[in-house]
């Protein structure tokens, strides 16, 4: 292949702007061909996705994400009908509220960073510590809580079926339970939140070959696919990995440690999305670092050493001050132009199917994937999960049939999970939740 050739190539994979980049990654002429191809590649992960999937038990319909968006700015689901959800996730400021800590109704700041919604309808488990398993899960917390709305579900539903337009939109949202129950409540407004893709930006537009980066902008991602490490847990289009990570912030929450009654798991807590990230100061679950390059000094100098530190984290961060602003220049490129710009269009749909099942009895774990990630099994046979990542994980597995919790899984270890009865079960990695494997298993 020419050079020409390639270059062409490249341009066609959504590789504009890839020569800017090898004016600032040194290299030499026999590599940049290589150099170009492993650009695009890479700028591929990030690309946005075509759809959006929606569970099978909770698909989208128009009117059902309506009544979602409106009970979200409804200060009703509040008793003292003074906060919804919209009050500490406003799109201004990045879909969180730009307070180190939220306050609900009785006045005391709450425990942790009102965290973003973009793009959560990705997410396998929610909140800073993962303790709801999804979206539709998840809602009714906020409005119980006695710290936070402090809305009795009871009295709620009371309140709402009080109301005929209320009503009507249920009705309308939920033709085959047209009443006004808890239950829908948390599916119209998962499926509202769901809807909550993150605007395009300059990123985007560079990624798919449409708009351009500066330099120093492009360094900046080299620096964050490179030597900082950042990548590592800010991964894909929504730059976040789904997973829990301890990064070091000297406090005393526990995090998903607490969830999972899990040594290896303490002071762990979601990977935040980077997306709209220079609306959303200040940062951290805590809300303790005010400033994006709070966050990087962070990273360079305030890590707290302690023995469950994530394994994707890097120790040794020794950024020049030209290197930091240019990573602080590339994260500039994820938040959009317009501050008040609503959600993405993004085309609803289901997840993807399977694969076809293997019938194998091994289970490999690598860089947070199984391998395979869908298996056939006999009642009786048993799975043998070998860990040959550099992290620690932890298989669980919750079913009606078969409860099972490995607790800390260290990297070489093995854990074996018998499979006595028939059925479907999820295998998935508490720490690691974006980890799973479906097995069928058959008599």
């Amino acid at each position: 292949m020419t050079l020409k050739s390639a270059v062409a190539a490249a341009f066609a994979a959504g590789a504009i702007c890839g020569w800017l980049l090898l004016a600032v990654w040194p290299s030499n002429a026999a590599d940049d061909v290589t150099r170009l191809d492993d650009l695009a590649r890479l700028k591929a992960t990030f690309r946005r996705p075509a759809t959006l999937p929606f569970p099978a038990d909770n698909p989208f319909s128009e009117k059902k994400r309506a009544l979602g968006e409106a009970l979200f700015n409804d200060a009703r689901l509040s008793s003292n009908g003074k906060l919804a959800c919209a009050s500490c996730h406003q799109f201004a400021k990045g879909l969180s509220d730009g307070r180190a800590r939220s306050t609900g109704v009785p006045g005391r700041p709450l425990g942790r960073h009102t965290p973003t919604l973009w793009n959560v309808g990705f997410a396998a488990h929610v909140f800073w510590d993962g303790r709801a398993r999804s979206l539709e899960e998840q809602i009714v917390n906020p409005i119980q809580a006695n710290d936070e709305m402090a809305q009795p579900l009871g009295a709620l539903i009371e309140k709402l079926s009080a109301d005929e337009e209320t009503k009507r939109a249920f009705a309308g949202a939920f033709p085959d339970d047209p009443n006004v129950t808890a239950k829908n409540l948390a599916k119209a407004i998962a499926t509202f939140l769901r809807t909550l893709v993150s605007p395009v930006t300059r990123f985007d537009r560079w990624i798919e070959g449409t708009g351009n980066l500066r330099a120093d902008e492009i360094s900046g991602f080299r620096i964050f696919t490179g030597k900082a490490g950042c990548v590592n847990c800010h991964s894909g289009f929504a730059f976040t990995d789904q997973a829990f990570h301890d990064i070091g912030l000297p406090d005393d929450d526990r995090g998903r440690g607490a969830i999972l009654r899990l040594a290896a798991a303490e002071h762990s807590f979601k990977t935040p999305s980077l997306r709209e990230i220079g609306r959303r100061a200040p940062y951290m679950h805590s809300g303790s670092l005010a400033t994006i390059d709070d966050v990087l000094r962070h990273y360079e100098k305030g890590v707290t050493a302690r023995p469950t530190l994530s394994a994707d984290l890097h120790k040794r961060l020794d950024l020049t001050g030209e290197e930091r602003r240019n990573l602080i220049a590339f994260l500039a490129t994820l938040t959009s132009d317009n501050p008040r710009a609503g959600p993405a269009p993004m085309t609803a749909g289901v997840a993807p199917p399977l694969p076809p099942a293997s019938r194998v009895n091994v289970i490999t774990q690598h860089e947070k994937k199984f391998s395979p990630i869908h298996v056939a099994l006999h009642a009786g046979d048993r799975l043998w999960f070998l860990n040959n990542d550099t992290r620690t994980h932890n298989i669980r597995v919750f079913h009606p049939d078969l409860d099972f919790d490995s607790g800390a899984q260290e990297p070489g270890e093995t854990v074996e999970i018998a499979f006595p009865d028939s059925g479907s079960f999820l295998v998935f990695c508490g720490i690691h939740p974006k980890m799973e494997l479906n097995v069928d298993v058959a008599r």
